[in-house]
């Protein structure tokens, strides 16, 4: 059997189905169409396989499935979305190459303690083609190329708010956690008063219901229009800072298993249950002074190309070459490169996974072999490590990028609604068989 935290993984990553197959290409008569997403379509067969792999999320949370007509449409609702970010992503140019395609399965499994050979029996035995497997893989990263691209590369967070967020945390010193779920009823964007008005009374009504008991995990799966509401509307445990902006004052004055709303913005309308609360403590890291050479891929240098160059440069350095030298003369990471590619003191989390795991497995003094991020090919050499209080200055190296993933939340909800919004989307389920 899976293990269950790779069990739980799988049934995300095939989440990403091979929905939107083009009219024209690979449609079966007996298969019907759920939907028609602009020039795609998805089909009963996609919609099935999807509502098989969220029941079995749920199952594994141990939670209740709403309804099997609201799941099919909350499920169908997803895979629209996901038809569309990918039709963005094409349209944007963005694609992965086999290379990094294998490299992410490669640690996938490795991140699993599995080799490819065991992850493919895995996989067999749960009924499920290594290459849908994947598809699903290669689906996700390149949906988050596009968010990143188009959204995320679009935020800007002056020193201005890193301040005064800086501020406002020093004066609340709050270091509780908040473990939240949220419902969202989407208004489009130029909605009509009476389409307005409508949505408000509907998040008024399971306002409503919420508060006289009814299950709110229930409520978000069976009306929400927000991204986590599959999961029952369960935004997970977060610092007040890193809560939506239009929640923040609110969560502030919650009691466990409170509801408050509704709240507006430029989504729809948005309720919040606050399930359980608990304090912060000081944070004692482990750091890692680290160096690195970057070697990004592009019309040049293929990936292939950007990973022997670093294997030839790490063999230089074993040969006696200084690492800081040629870090200045190759690496294509220029903020780094002048100071001979010293990252000085890292704390975890600073570095995306990939870099952090590959520092991790690392004694001081020794070099990585090249390996591949979202950034490009690394070779990376840890220094030295300490353990350090650093409460403090995590709470300052944070204050920018919590800001950030405050940000990315709240205009990710936008682009996908706008997405939905500017589409031609034709829902066919009552014309299924169910």
């Amino acid at each position: 059997m899976l293990r269950k935290p790779f069990r739980g993984l799988l049934a995300l990553l095939l989440g990403l189905s091979l929905s939107g197959q083009p009219l024209a290409a690979g449609y079966q008569d007996l298969d019907r169409i759920v939907a028609v997403v602009d020039a795609n379509v998805i089909v009963q067969s996609e919609l099935d396989a999807e509502v098989r792999q969220v029941l079995l999320q749920l199952q594994e949370k141990g939670g209740p499935a709403p309804p099997r007509r609201v799941l099919e449409e909350q499920v169908l609702e997803r895979l629209v979305v996901q038809q569309l970010q990918l039709a963005a992503a094409e349209n944007a140019g963005i694609k992965l190459s086999d290379d990094m395609l294998a490299e992410a399965v490669q640690n996938l499994a490795r991140n699993n303690n599995m080799s490819i050979s065991e992850l493919r029996a895995v996989l067999e035995q749960e009924g499920v083609s290594f290459n849908q497997f994947r598809e699903g893989i290669r689906q996700q990263l390149i949906i988050k190329r596009l968010i990143q691209k188009e959204v995320a590369r679009q935020i800007q967070v002056s020193d201005r708010e890193v301040e005064s967020f800086l501020q406002r945390q020093d004066a609340g010193a709050d270091d509780t956690l908040y473990h939240l779920k949220h419902i969202l009823i989407a208004v489009p964007d130029g909605a009509s008063p009476q389409v307005v008005q409508a949505a408000r009374a509907e998040i008024e009504g399971l306002m409503g219901r919420a508060r006289e008991g009814v299950r709110f995990a229930g409520l978000a799966m069976q009306h929400s229009d927000g991204q986590h509401a599959l999961e029952g509307g369960d935004l997970g445990w977060r610092r007040r800072e890193q809560i939506p902006t239009i929640f923040n004052d609110l969560v502030s004055r919650m009691q466990p298993g409170e509801v408050a709303g509704p709240v507006r913005s430029a989504s729809g309308f948005h309720i919040i249950q606050l399930t359980e609360k608990r304090g912060g403590e000081r944070v004692v890291v482990t750091q890692t002074h680290a160096r690195h050479i970057l070697i990004r891929p592009n019309e040049i240098t293929a990936d292939q190309d950007a990973r022997q160059r670093l294997e030839r440069l790490k063999q230089r350095i074993e040969d006696g070459d200084d690492f800081g030298n040629l870090a200045r003369s190759h690496s294509d990471d220029e903020g780094s490169a002048i100071r001979g590619g010293d990252l000085g003191w890292v704390n975890p989390g600073d570095t995306v996974p990939a870099f952090e795991a590959a520092m991790a497995a690392l004694s001081p003094g020794e070099i990585s072999a090249p390996f591949r991020s979202d950034f490009g090919w690394h070779i990376v050499q840890v220094l030295e490590r300490r353990r350090h209080d650093s409460t403090e200055e995590v709470k300052q190296a944070e204050a920018r990028k919590v800001l950030q993933e405050r940000k990315l939340e709240e205009e990710t909800e936008l682009y996908l609604r706008r997405l939905r919004d500017e589409a031609f989307v034709e829902i066919r389920l009552e014309d299924s068989l169910l």
